[in-house]
């Protein structure tokens, strides 16, 4: 699960990187607001932790310009600021949680993870729902409607991702380097086939399609 972290104080941000990265999470890092934007809009991240006071570009005015984007993920802030009103417009402005400096990583642990089990739609059980597809992480089981799917390896590793970002479209740079772990190579089609097989078994007979392709720009799953 890869966490963005934009936080302009380079040891606090060293040391949310060092807690995620031991806590299981792939993290990215950047040190000002313009830089957490692009990230933001071009990665599929699964959450986002933003300090307020950012160079370039604050951090309340970034989370705007991502949710205006209609990117979903879970954002939660972090500041320096703790009066009620800054929560509150934290919040308002498009934050999922509010945490204020100095703070338990523990608890910033915790946050996190409740922030992914709703936006993922998580059940108690662990099952990743996204419309009438369901995956379950721990059985690595796939189902459709109720009917079981099977997939090998990469088609599942692909799905698991698409699903964790349900909405957003994946750059084929992007899905090759986290699947496949190595260098985007444009003259591949590597991905293209990978897509068309999970497609294939995933919308064959179905009238709903889930996956689509958006024209120079990657792929999305898509319930509706």
């Amino acid at each position: 699960m890869r966490i963005l972290v934009v936080e302009d104080d380079r040891k606090i941000a060293s040391f949310l990187e060092k807690g995620l990265r031991e806590s299981g999470f792939s993290v990215d890092v950047c040190h000002d607001g313009i830089e957490g934007l692009s990230l933001a809009l071009t990665e599929p991240y699964e959450a986002a932790v933003v300090d307020i006071m950012l160079p370039g570009l604050d951090g309340l005015t970034l989370i705007e310009k991502i949710r205006a984007k209609g990117i979903t993920m879970p954002l939660l802030i972090l500041s320096a600021r703790q009066s009620v009103d800054d929560r509150i417009e934290g919040l308002q402005r498009g934050g999922d949680d509010y945490m204020v400096k100095p703070f338990s990583f523990n608890e910033l642990l915790a946050r996190i993870q409740a922030l992914l089990r709703r936006g993922r739609k998580v059940t108690d059980s662990g099952v990743i729902t996204v419309g009438e597809l369901q995956l379950d992480p721990l059985k690595r089981e796939v189902r459709r409607q109720g009917e079981k799917i099977d997939l090998p390896a990469k088609e599942y590793a692909l799905l698991d991702l698409m699903m964790r970002n349900p909405g957003r479209v994946l750059s084929k740079t992007s899905i090759l380097e986290q699947i496949y772990d190595y260098s985007f190579d444009p003259q591949t089609n590597v991905i293209d086939v990978l897509v068309c097989r999970l497609r294939n078994r995933l919308d064959k007979g179905y009238d709903t399609k889930l996956i689509h392709t958006v024209r120079g720009m990657g792929y999305v799953l898509r319930a509706e």
